[in-house]
């Protein structure tokens, strides 16, 4: 079995509906939900809307690889709602957001797949739920704790 830390986000619809949506086929096709952060009321990062976020990250234990683990969460985008991750390249409002954010200690780079996922040091919605449940855990590339991350500011 593998961890890996999972990323949610919504801000369309009943945004903690579809984040328990989620969690539900997540744990029904990925693996055994271990920890749920609290849900976090953010901004939306990288573009501009009067929607609000509902955030969390959760912790799953899976037997999963990560390309199966990918496909399988963008499945499950897709079933609640989801269209497209990005329009013209840009990020818009939508249903419902999964990320993996981590993968055991793996490093991966492919075309389809970065991880960790390579904006999540970036992201106080992310960080702040990740400190939240795995203040310890050891970010594989920068070498310090998710608490000590958490409380970087953004850039």
């Amino acid at each position: 079995m593998s961890l890996i830390f999972l990323g949610l986000g919504s801000n369309i619809g009943n945004r903690r509906e579809n984040m328990e949506k989620a969690l539900a086929l997540i744990a029904g096709r990925v693996g055994v939900v271990g920890s749920l952060s609290g849900f976090y009321e953010t901004s939306p990062w990288g573009y501009e809307s009067a929607e609000t976020y509902l955030n969390a990250v959760v912790r799953v234990d899976t037997g999963l690889s990560p390309i199966e683990a990918h496909s399988v969460l963008q499945t499950i985008e897709k079933e609640i709602g989801r269209t497209e991750k990005t329009i013209n390249g840009k990020y818009h409002d939508r249903i419902i957001d999964i990320d993996i954010l981590l993968y055991d200690n793996l490093i991966l780079q492919m075309p389809e797949l970065t991880i960790p996922h390579p904006l999540m040091l970036r992201r106080q919605f992310v960080m702040q739920p990740l400190s939240e449940i795995a203040p310890d855990l050891i970010h594989p590339v920068s070498g310090k704790t998710m608490a000590e991350h958490s409380r970087l500011p953004e850039v």
